[in-house]
């Protein structure tokens, strides 16, 4: 991705603000806007900020079973099944 071609001023999102919906569907890349020379705002399609966020979910839950790893927060995969079989069999 080279974002120094989709960085744009505040100016160019009002005057192209439908072209600039579509590309964005289109490219899949995201679209920074400067205000006084300075980046502001990131604007994305739909379906790349919703694989963004998923992305990130994912990596909080490994961050997560690394830390409870680190803790010693584990069980042996036998020990797992058997707990399983036993809230199975009493249900």
């Amino acid at each position: 991705m080279r974002l120094s071609s989709q960085i744009k001023p505040i100016s160019y999102l009002k005057a192209h603000a439908a072209e600039i919906i579509r590309n964005l569907g289109d490219e899949g890349e995201p679209l920074i806007i400067t205000q006084n020379g300075e980046a502001k705002v990131v604007i994305q399609d739909i379906k790349s900020y919703e694989q963004i966020q998923e992305t990130m979910a994912l990596l909080k839950i490994l961050a997560l079973g690394n830390r409870q790893i680190e803790e010693g927060k584990v069980v042996s995969v036998s020990e797992a099944i058997s707990r399983l079989r036993e809230r199975k069999e009493s249900i």
